[in-house]
């Protein structure tokens, strides 16, 4: 009982501490939704590759345009307990059924391949 008094006390001298509100906030998980694409997969790709190859390398895309099925989204969203969110996209565009360009802000390992920013 003698602690919890003490503690109770002691609290609001201590409210312009940041330590203090840090340690008294909840804690919060980091939430992940997506595909994760890193940049050695992109750099993997070709052009001219068919869509299971790229469905190989990259996986299922999160997002498949019915108007435009040549078109593939990758959508990537990291929000993390403390700070602020993270966003990436990629989208891999086919012709005929072959990969033709990669737009969005995920680049190959070296600046090479077929990645193009918006």
């Amino acid at each position: 009982m003698r602690p919890l008094l003490c503690l109770l006390l002691v609290l609001p001298t201590l409210g312009g501490c940041s330590a203090v509100i840090d340690f008294l906030k909840p804690y919060r998980i980091d939430v992940r939704q997506g595909n994760f694409v890193t940049q050695e997969s992109v750099s993997q790709l070709k052009p001219g590759m068919s869509r299971d190859q790229v469905r190989f390398l990259l996986g299922t895309p999160l997002l498949n345009d019915v108007f435009h099925t040549d078109r593939w989204d990758y959508v990537y969203r990291l929000q993390p307990g403390k700070g602020e969110a993270q966003e990436r996209r990629l989208t891999v565009v086919f012709e005929d059924g072959k990969l033709v360009r990669l737009e969005g802000d995920v680049r190959a390992a070296g600046g090479e391949g077929t990645a193009t920013r918006p």
